[in-house]
């Protein structure tokens, strides 16, 4: 497991960096510790991350200003942060948790379970995908997205206006995030439900799901009982 910590107060990333030794032992490949926005964003091109422990604000810089860039890669990004009031807004951007300050092991070990176990993501829900594209961060509206479709240690968007764009994370880490509205009926395909127009049984026991776009997708066939009880 490789982690960076942002924060800018010693005293609680020292806190932070004792309790995550503590909980990953040695699972812990790397820990790193940066108290600025520019070196957290040149530590995170330059680094092979799995975990980014975030505060909201840096040294009077806006830790919003990064989280662009951190839910566009293939990490995961948990927020450590006072300012309760911006959990929801952060969530929308497709954080995976919010840990308020002041907190302790045990709540820092929930979010760390989270994303281990690929727990998904709770009662919140993500509102904006972020992808890198020319170099920029662009911000993608859940309502925009019609179904994720796996390609290897990355996704394929499929976008409502019939175009494709490639998300940094995985399909597996996406379905944490998008839990609330998508459905994984295919080992390769996350669908969002309310786009599924018919599902459908062809000759061979093949099961597909008809979109309201006409798109048809593959439904697993240990996905299919599921699905349908959960569509109908």
């Amino acid at each position: 497991m490789n982690i960076l910590i942002i924060e800018d107060e010693a005293r609680i990333a020292r806190r932070i960096e004792r309790m995550t030794q503590d909980i990953f032992g040695d699972a812990l490949d790397s820990l790193k510790h940066v108290d600025a926005l520019p070196e957290a964003l040149e530590f995170i091109k330059n680094n092979p991350l799995d975990l980014v422990l975030l505060d909201l604000n840096l040294n009077g810089d806006n830790g919003f200003d990064i989280l662009g860039t951190a839910v566009s890669e293939s990490f995961h990004t948990i927020i450590v942060s006072a300012h309760k009031d911006q959990a929801l807004a952060a969530f929308e951007y497709g954080v995976l948790d919010f840990v308020p300050k002041p907190f302790n092991q045990e709540r820092l070990e929930q979010a760390f379970n989270r994303a281990i176990a690929k727990e998904k993501t709770g009662t919140h829900q993500v509102k904006l995908l972020a992808i890198k594209k020319r170099g920029r961060i662009q911000l993608i509206p859940i309502e925009d997205l019609l179904y994720c479709k796996g390609a290897g240690a990355y996704t394929e968007l499929y976008l409502t206006d019939g175009t494709k764009e490639l998300h940094d994370k995985s399909l597996e880490k996406l379905e944490q995030l998008l839990s609330h509205s998508f459905e994984r009926i295919h080992k390769s395909y996350l669908v969002k439900m309310s786009e599924i127009k018919e599902i459908m049984v062809k000759p061979g026991s093949k099961y597909i799901a008809e979109l309201k776009n006409g798109e048809l997708i593959p439904i697993g066939r240990t996905k299919y009982k599921d699905l349908r009880g959960k569509w109908g």
